[in-house]
This record gives C-alpha cells, sequence and structure tokens, in this order.
C-alpha cells in the first residue's frame, strides 16, 4: 500500500505521521521549498478552546478533541506548547449576552473550565486591561504554539519512521488509471493506491482536477504586527466576537513576544498569494488592540506581515472521500487547534475496511534541536566542552549559537527561513541585520554553496549576485 499526502502544512503533516504509524510507504509533496510555509506558517498560533464555533459543524466536533491531543503531541515531538489560558471581552451588557452563549456552546462542544469573571476577576488574571471591560468569558484549555515548528517536528518524526518527503515539489494534475491514482509532478510522475488532498489554499483547484466538487475556496487575508514587548499580556485576549470573526487579538507568542491581529479581508480567488499588508489594516490593528490592551506600545514593533486562510461560503471544514482519495479543504480557524484529530480521524476513514497492521517498529519521540539559551549553566558548560561551536553566538538578539545554525542545516534547513524558523536565528528585534552574513557563511561553508546560490526562502529570493571585490 502506497500513499501520498499532499500539502506539508500542520494538517498534512500530521496525517503522513498518522499513516507512518502502520505498515504502508507514504510519500509526502509538498510545493514550496520547506515545511510548514503556506497557512501554517502565518496564523496566530493559538490552540482554540472550542467555544467560537457552532454545534453541529466539523470545526466544533475536532477543535476541543484536537486542542487536548497537543499535551502528547509536544512532549513526543518536542516542540513548545504553553497553556496559557485566554480571555473574551465584554465592554457592554450587550457583549456580556454573547459571551454567555459562547459558554453554553462551549460547554455544548465539551469544552472545559470555561467560567466568566466579573471585571475585577478579569483584571486580576490580566493586569493591563482596558479599565472599561466589564466581564470576561475565561478558557483555561486555551494554549499557543510555533505552528511551523509543530510541522516540521511532525513531519521529521513521519520521516524518521519511514515517510519519504518531496520538497519543491507541484502537483500538476492528478489521474485515477486502473485504480492507481497518477500525480503529475513538477519532479515527474508517481503512482500511489491512495492520496490525501491537504494542500491548503489550493485543494479546491486539485479537487477539481480529479472531478470532485467542493466548496470554492477564496483566500482570507489577514494582517500583523509583532511586537518586542514581553509581559504585557499573558494570556490570549480576545474581543467579542462579531459576524467577520474572531477579531483583532493581543496575544503572547512562544518566543516572548507579542502578537497583534489579525485583520480579515476576504480576497478573489485569484490572489492566493496576496500576503501583503496595508496602511489602513494595521491602523485597524493599533485602534482594535489598543481597545483591548491600553498599554501596547506600538512603538515596539518589530515587523508586520500578513497571512492567508482558506475561506469557503459553508464557514467549516470539507472532508470528502471520493474513492480511496480524501480531500481536505477550508482548514481555516480553528485548523491548526483540530489538525490532530482531523488527521485520527481520516487515517482511521482511510484504512478501517483494509488488513494493514499497525507498525511495532513506530517510533513517537522526535530528539529537540538544542537550544543553548534554555541551558542551565552547567548544561551549557558540558555542551560547549564537547562542541565549542555552541558557545559562539551568532544571533544576539534571540541568543542563538553557531552549533544550533548547523544543528538546523543537518535537519533540513536550505535557506535563511529554513535556518530563522527552526532556531528563531534572524526572529529578533533586528530582525537579521546583524546575523544573516554569518548565518551565510556558516551556509556556505556547511552544504558547499556560494554565497549568491543562497535563497532567503523561494527560488527566486537571492540575497546577493556576487562578489563586490
Amino acid at each position: 500500500m502506497k500513499v501520498a499526502v499532499i500539502g506539508a502544512g500542520i494538517v498534512g503533516s500530521l496525517i503522513a505521521r498518522e499513516f507512518t504509524k502502520y505498515e504502508i510507504d507514504v510519500e509526502v509533496f509538498e510545493k514550496l521549498p520547506d515545511v510548514g510555509w503556506g497557512i501554517t506558517k502565518a496564523n496566530s498560533g493559538i490552540l482554540h478552546a472550542g467555544y467560537d464555533d457552532e454545534p453541529g459543524t466539523l470545526r466544533a466536533k475536532y477543535c476541543a478533541k484536537g486542542n487536548e491531543m497537543y499535551d502528547r503531541l509536544s512532549k513526543d515531538l518536542n516542540f513548545e506548547l504553553k497553556r496559557i489560558g485566554s480571555l473574551v471581552l465584554a465592554f457592554s451588557e450587550e457583549e456580556l449576552n454573547i459571551l454567555k452563549e459562547l459558554e453554553k456552546r462551549g460547554k455544548d462542544n465539551g469544552v472545559k473550565g470555561l467560567k466568566i469573571l466579573n471585571r475585577i476577576e478579569s483584571l486580576e488574571v490580566e493586569p493591563n486591561l482596558s479599565r472599561e471591560v466589564i466581564s470576561a468569558l475565561y478558557a483555561p484549555s486555551a494554549g499557543i504554539i510555533a505552528p511551523w515548528e509543530a510541522a516540521q517536528a511532525a513531519i521529521e518524526n513521519a520521516v524518521e519512521n519511514g515517510a519519504m518527503l518531496h520538497l519543491s515539489t507541484e502537483i500538476k494534475n492528478i489521474s485515477n488509471e486502473n485504480n492507481q491514482y497518477v500525480l503529475d509532478t513538477s519532479n515527474g510522475e508517481f503512482q500511489f493506491d491512495m492520496v490525501i488532498n491537504a494542500a491548503g489554499l489550493w485543494a479546491d483547484d486539485l479537487a477539481e482536477k480529479t472531478g470532485v466538487k467542493v466548496s470554492p475556496l477564496h483566500p482570507r487575508r489577514g494582517e500583523y504586527i509583532l511586537l518586542d514587548q514581553p509581559g504585557v499580556v499573558r494570556t490570549v485576549i480576545f474581543p467579542t466576537p462579531s459576524e467577520a470573526g474572531k477579531g483583532i487579538l493581543v496575544l503572547p507568542t512562544v518566543h516572548d513576544t507579542v502578537l497583534l491581529g489579525p485583520t480579515s479581508q476576504d480576497l478573489p480567488p485569484t490572489q492566493k498569494e496576496s500576503t501583503k499588508t496595508t496602511f489602513d489594516g494595521l491602523s485597524k490593528i493599533v485602534k482594535s488592540a489598543q481597545k483591548l490592551v491600553p498599554a501596547v506600545n506600538i512603538s515596539k514593533t518589530i515587523r508586520t506581515f500578513a497571512g492567508l486562510r482558506p475561506e469557503n461560503d459553508i464557514k467549516d471544514f470539507v472532508l470528502k472521500r471520493e474513492g480511496n482519495m480524501m480531500h481536505v479543504v477550508a482548514t481555516r480557524s480553528p485548523g491548526l487547534s483540530s489538525a490532530p484529530a482531523i488527521a485520527k480521524d481520516i487515517v482511521n476513514d482511510m484504512l478501517g475496511d483494509l488488513e494493514i497492521k499497525k507498525r511495532s517498529d513506530f517510533n513517537p519521540h522526535r530528539a529537540p534541536l538544542v537550544k543553548v539559551i534554555e541551558m542551565s549553566d552547567k548544561e551549557r558548560e558540558n555542551i560547549i566542552a564537547k562542541n565549542p561551536s555552541y558557545g559562539r553566538v551568532i544571533c544576539r538578539c534571540n541568543h542563538v549559537t553557531e552549533g544550533e545554525v548547523v544543528d538546523a542545516i543537518r535537519h533540513g534547513a536550505r535557506t535563511l527561513d529554513g535556518i530563522k524558523f527552526r532556531t528563531t536565528a534572524m526572529f529578533g528585534r533586528c530582525q537579521g541585520s546583524f546575523c544573516t552574513v554569518k548565518i551565510m557563511k556558516i551556509m556556505k561553508r556547511e552544504l558547499g554553496k556560494n554565497y549568491e546560490e543562497i535563497r532567503k526562502n523561494l527560488p527566486n529570493s537571492q540575497i546577493v549576485d556576487g562578489d563586490v571585490r
């Protein structure tokens, strides 16, 4: 049995890992040069509790269940998870009534620990909240992760368990010949018995290629502002939701920065790569964030960016099986939270009627990348004694060492962003101003590349085009 998983975002990565628990051959196809660089890379990184989703929807079915599964995943795959909880703020009696509806909905969806706090209780949890808040819905099960780290870890573990990863490989067409799915890719043809289409914003296009109709996708752009203002909030802060969505948030990240956003702008299907930011969007973020947390200081901005979410008209996930092909479509928020539960159900569905054994040698664990800054003094002394490169700091903002950059390369990083998203080098307040050249020198040495061959991320993103002297 050969299975292809198309898309190495968080959903596709966890599906691939789940398949490697069985005695089958698994191959993963990703059109970008690295794992988790699509929708997964540019979202808020929140594990939602599950109170916002309408009972009876797939979003409601999977959110709380998937959220709970992350505790085991983070331990097995060694990526950071912080259970910091969330608050939905109410500034009027009308909004308080909505919080009560959310509390009831959450309980119907199986969310544990929900509680409506009064003004004083809310300020005890978050001292920097606006003094105009009258109440808040507290959800202790909400958490934060770095989504790309989870996807990278899942793929690394899948590969360790026998999966094959094809990066920079775009699916041009899919045909079914004699009960075999033929994938026509930018790197040749491949045949499989079973295919999972988890292609993010392009999942509807791939479904169309196989003659399957799903609700069409369009991108919903969300702009963000990243601040170097640790401690201004301790939990995820939401406004009361509206028809447009969950609203603009204020939240800490696992890297001790603060994220503001996202906006919510529906774009036509032709703009599935439009990740520009706008003056209007960023201005809206500042105004909305400071309404929730007046202490937000926009002068602490590190960078701005935008991400895209796959939206459809029915506002729900679509899991549609045709033969031995499953289409996983519109995994917008809470897609990240739901991903582990979706992955488990899909694999159970696809293999349920087949006599395929579970592997006795499946290894659920992925060794962590070294993070020198998180070590004790004694641990740091020991690792530097064994390998002095762990004592040479390359990124001053986030204290990333040469040894960690080399580890990232050995774990598959082939671009500057590949290193960035594995180590947090170039992620800090200087955004690579001081460390980029040092990292390029390490890449040149380790990969045997000339400087002009090194890319930031995509094939056309070269940093230099030759020597000056």
